[in-house]
């Protein structure tokens, strides 16, 4: 289970002063975040949707995830006295290698519980996102595309550009088993499966299969994930002033 393997973390008192937890319309409409508090623990929810912009700008008609607001935000979030833990909801079509892998590094790299589910679908570079929390849900009804790395644009005809992408498609995978409980060998043989999908390499699972795979922790939805945020800021706390 997702409590066994995060003891380390602290946070602050949910006793502690907390600021207004009236939902900011504009911080949601910007940049899909809002502050929640409940039974003493005040906890930030961001999402991650549509399809995550990198270095170059998507089409006005397409929703988009921008890491230049998501990055900034998970330090704001990690540094911020009054938030005791972050909740990350995803429903992605995957984008920008580089992009998702930053925000997946940063949510690894905070001390404060952090949670994620997958709804609606977490596909390709959403992956690494999902898992990069310390307890991951999943809904039934959710699925998650794992295929190679796909890149655009003109690439030339010589080894190297290709052994780039090998190491592209390298750091991927070693982030999703170093932060889930998928073996690398069952990793590889989903992604590079060519029965399944239409034109394309790899394969596409639902909720029950994330988890049997251990790519994903548990099944659950809204109130599995706050409840475990809650646990754990509670039980941080106990442990940290035993008295």
């Amino acid at each position: 289970m997702c409590h066994e393997n995060h003891t380390e973390k602290k946070t602050d008192s949910p006793n502690s002063e907390r600021r207004d937890d009236r939902t900011d319309g504009d911080a949601i409409e910007r940049f899909g975040t809002t502050l929640t508090a409940n039974d003493g623990v005040a906890l930030s929810c961001i999402t991650v949707i549509g399809q995550i912009e990198g270095h170059y700008l998507l089409g006005d008609n397409q929703k988009t995830t921008k890491y230049e607001h998501i990055l900034p935000l998970l330090a704001a979030i990690e540094e911020n006295p009054s938030v005791d833990g972050l909740l990350v909801i995803i429903n992605t079509v995957g984008g920008d290698v580089e992009a998702g892998l930053a925000i997946a590094e940063m949510l690894a790299s905070m001390h404060k519980p952090t949670a994620s589910i997958v709804i609606g679908g977490g596909h390709s570079i959403g992956i690494p996102i999902a898992v990069a929390c310390d307890c991951s849900f999943i809904v039934p009804s959710a699925t998650m595309t794992i295929h190679p790395v796909r890149t655009t644009g003109t690439i030339l005809g010589v080894p190297q550009a290709f052994r780039g992408l090998e190491k592209m498609q390298k750091r991927i995978t070693d982030f999703i088993v170093s932060h889930s409980k998928i073996p690398q060998r069952a990793l590889d043989a989903l992604t590079y499966r060519t029965d399944e999908l239409a034109t394309d390499v790899g394969a596409i699972i639902d909720g029950n299969e994330a988890v049997a795979l251990g790519l994903i922790d548990e099944i659950g939805g809204l109130s599995s994930a706050m409840q475990y945020l809650k646990d754990e800021v509670k039980r941080n706390v106990k442990r940290d002033d035993p008295a």
